[in-house]
């Protein structure tokens, strides 16, 4: 019977029963259970039990806080519900269940760009720079950085080579290539096929709006002809194009013999990919572009803009995933040169720092969490500078609800942009400096919205993630890593001691060879050379710094210990004293617990050991030298417990 057996047996009936556990696994201090129906679990009462130090959910997953014995906890669970446990990758891949369609979308989408991240980061903070020096027109008069001094101008124009290489093409191939990763397909073919949607032979993305359609290029095929048009930041075309060739490589290399699949496989799967993607998925894609780019234009102008502003202020940042926002360019132009001005991208720049709030949001309810720090601060900082990709992707859509409060709040400054009339002279930094883009007569009202897509996202975030235990997730992440800083510390320590040479007595008394033991397996050295001991104490000690490996439940007449040099070693007190059941002996200390020299590991009565008729002789035995050479075994001198040697190297 374990330690925590009548604690597992409470918490199995509180999250419903056997039948109720999908999945379960655990991490340095957590239960994690994908539950069948979360409603079944009694939280007030799991709580209430001593050994739960708190209790939520986050991802799908039902996670119950006990601490660092949570491996014993979870032997002890697994044995009492009958129940085995799974890995960590499991527990995700099944909690994807208890998420509805909505959130299995976003859920997948961020898988795609989590390894992308970095990247995302570097390029938001790059082309937020940019538009500082570049589209701020506050120096000497109304001009750029880069309009009055030439040393501005080639910085600016040496980082758009990074910019453009992460946004405009990088952004398709990465896409290509995590989405192959993803589903564990050839990743070169995946690179190939999203350079094939950014090759310069096509027509760029960003000059498709003001090209005529006479003048786009074409592949002539003499029975049909198709558009040579390039994806440049598009997402949808591209994880389409990316299925595609997944698909289409797990069939073919179903259908093909081995002996022709490295030519046959890679050759049609790239091949119809490409054409997949070129000839039916761009054109949907663009498609979809033109749809959307329509819809704003009437709403926009139409007498119905305070609806239209709170439809275009929620769906902008979904708009954004797909990659077709650049569409939104052509509008704010048309719009400037139309009417001296447009009420369309001061909306879009709300939605940017709105979606910043909320990661602002994930940065107060995180802020013990070192690890997710490291992302929230700079796509924080890239997003109130205009950039909202490394935002979105690196941490909104992961949680989900942090991307639906940025949306919210974006809506509501939509309404109050619209119905105050708030222009912009023309397109500029889609952030917080967008403010100077901003028409004197609509400075005021700007300002207002900015005043609600900096407050309102950020609390509606913190509300949620609250109630969702995203702090308290992040307070066990800071713990958990204290944990392990603490284990790290053990274990270097220990390392550092691992250049002891020897072994002192466990127990005051004198010391004999084994020999001389009175029983043929320990004298015969069948279960390892060592050394004896007549007691004159009763207490035994670590004679090192040590791990205990295993104890002997229930007898308590023995515990196994594993030095800092790997070495393993067996301390039996007396003789047959197995058949005394823990009669007279004590244990101190249960297996996976760091001693140190000299901390009690068992206590026992002589006199109980007399009085069951066993010898008292307790053995000390190497059952595993680690390729430790020359052991010295002492014998033949009294020893105090802890002090003198019996063994050396």
């Amino acid at each position: 019977m374990g330690k925590y057996t009548e604690d597992s047996k409470q918490l199995l009936k509180l999250i419903g029963g056997k039948e109720n556990i999908g999945a379960v696994s655990h991490c340095m201090t957590r239960m994690r259970f994908v539950l069948n129906d979360e409603s079944k679990a009694d939280i007030k009462g799991i709580e209430a039990m001593k050994v739960v130090k708190g209790t939520f959910t986050q991802a799908g997953q039902f996670q119950v806080i006990i601490g660092n014995t949570v491996s014993d906890f979870y032997n002890d669970f697994t044995a009492v519900a009958g129940v085995s446990g799974v890995s960590k990758d499991q527990v995700k891949a099944a909690a994807k269940k208890n998420q509805n369609i909505i959130q299995r979308i976003m859920t997948n989408i961020a898988e795609i760009f989590a390894p992308i991240i970095p990247a995302l980061i570097v390029g938001g903070l790059i082309l937020g720079f940019r538009n500082v020096i570049d589209s701020m027109y506050i120096f000497q008069g109304g001009h750029t950085l880069v309009e009055l001094s030439q040393f501005w101008a080639g910085i600016d124009s040496f980082l758009w080579l990074i910019g453009e290489a992460i946004f405009h093409l990088g952004i398709p191939v990465a896409i290509c290539w995590s989405v192959t990763r993803k589903m564990g397909t050839t990743q070169i073919l995946g690179i190939i096929l999203g350079l094939t949607l950014v090759s310069p032979q096509l027509l760029n993305a960003y000059s498709m709006a003001g090209t005529a359609a006479a003048d786009i290029p074409k592949w002539d095929f003499g029975f049909a002809q198709v558009n040579m048009v390039g994806y440049q930041a598009q997402v949808i075309p591209a994880i389409l194009a990316a299925f595609t060739l997944v698909y289409l490589e797990k069939f073919f290399r179903k259908i093909t013999p081995s002996v022709i699949s490295m030519i046959v496989v890679p050759f049609f799967s790239l091949l119809f990919a490409v054409m997949a993607a070129h000839f039916v998925l761009g054109p949907i894609g663009w498609a979809i572009g033109s749809a959307i780019s329509g819809f704003v234009y009437a709403g926009i102008s139409g007498n119905f803009r305070v609806v239209f502003g709170a439809i275009f202020g929620f769906f902008y940042a979904p708009l954004v995933i797909t990659g077709l926002h650049h569409m939104s360019n052509a509008i704010d132009i048309q719009l400037a040169n139309d009417f001296g001005g447009t009420m369309l991208w001061p909306m879009i720049a709300l939605s940017n720092i709105a979606q910043g709030s909320a990661v602002l949001g994930m940065v107060y309810l995180q802020r013990k969490d070192e690890d997710a720090q490291e992302v929230n601060i700079p796509s924080m900082i890239s997003c109130y500078l205009g950039v909202t990709e490394p935002a979105m992707f690196g941490v909104n859509l992961k949680y989900t609800f942090p991307f639906i409060c940025g949306m919210i709040g974006s809506c509501i400054a939509g309404i109050i942009s619209t119905a105050m009339s708030v222009t912009a002279e023309s397109i500029g930094v889609g952030g917080l400096p967008g403010i100077l883009s901003i028409q004197t007569p609509s400075i005021l009202g700007f300002v207002i919205c900015m005043a609600v897509v900096i407050v309102v996202p950020f609390v509606l975030t913190v509300i949620v993630g609250k109630k969702q235990g995203i702090d308290k997730a992040a307070a066990q992440a800071a713990a958990d890593r204290e944990a392990e800083k603490t284990e790290a510390a053990a274990i270097a320590e220990a390392q550092a001691n691992a250049d002891v040479h020897d072994i002192a007595a466990p127990l005051s008394g004198e010391v004999i060879e084994l020999s001389e033991v009175n029983d043929g397996v320990f004298s015969a050295g069948m279960m390892g050379d060592g050394v004896a001991i007549r007691p004159t104490g009763e207490t035994v000690v670590a004679p090192q710094d040590a791990e205990v490996s295993v104890v002997m439940d229930g007898s308590f007449h023995a515990v196994g210990l594993t030095l800092a040099n790997g070495m393993e070693i067996l301390i039996h007190v007396g003789v047959d004293t197995v058949n005394m059941q823990g009669k007279g002996f004590r244990c101190h200390v249960q297996a996976g617990d760091r001693v140190k020299k000299g901390d009690r590991l068992i206590t026992f009565s002589k006199e109980e050991i007399k009085k069951a008729g066993y010898p008292d002789t307790t053995m000390v035995l190497v059952t595993d030298d680690n390729d430790v050479q020359n052991i010295r075994m002492k014998a033949g001198f009294t020893a105090e417990a802890g002090k003198e040697n019996i063994m050396e190297w």
